[in-house]
């Protein structure tokens, strides 16, 4: 105990932590592969691509938008999709990264 160095308050938080994990289950994180690394970086690319369509065709959409009389909130439905599609995409770009994470 004499020989090992003193830790900081962060350090002693976090083996704390970590204990608390251990006995409540909870797996620890490895490190991440290269390959793993590789594709979490291609996902997010791809994600990245499709956002950058999704805000290109909202922004195409909102550009023709015209009030319609029978057709009050379309600029509010517009939007909520607009919302949606992206939750969407992030979702699935969270769900597909904790599946490399996982070794899926």
């Amino acid at each position: 105990m004499a020989d090992e160095p003193l830790k900081s308050a962060y350090e002693l938080a976090m083996d704390r932590l970590r204990a608390k994990d251990r006995q409540a289950g909870v797996e620890e994180e490895r490190p991440l592969t290269e390959a793993q690394k590789h594709e979490i970086a291609r996902l997010r690319q791809e994600a990245q691509a499709k956002l950058a369509e999704i805000e290109i065709l909202h922004q195409k959409a909102r550009a023709g938008l015209t009030y319609d009389p029978t057709k009050p909130d379309a600029a509010g439905t517009l939007e909520e999709r607009y919302r949606t599609d992206r939750t969407r995409v992030e979702s699935r770009l969270e769900s597909a990264i904790a599946k490399v994470k996982k070794g899926s």
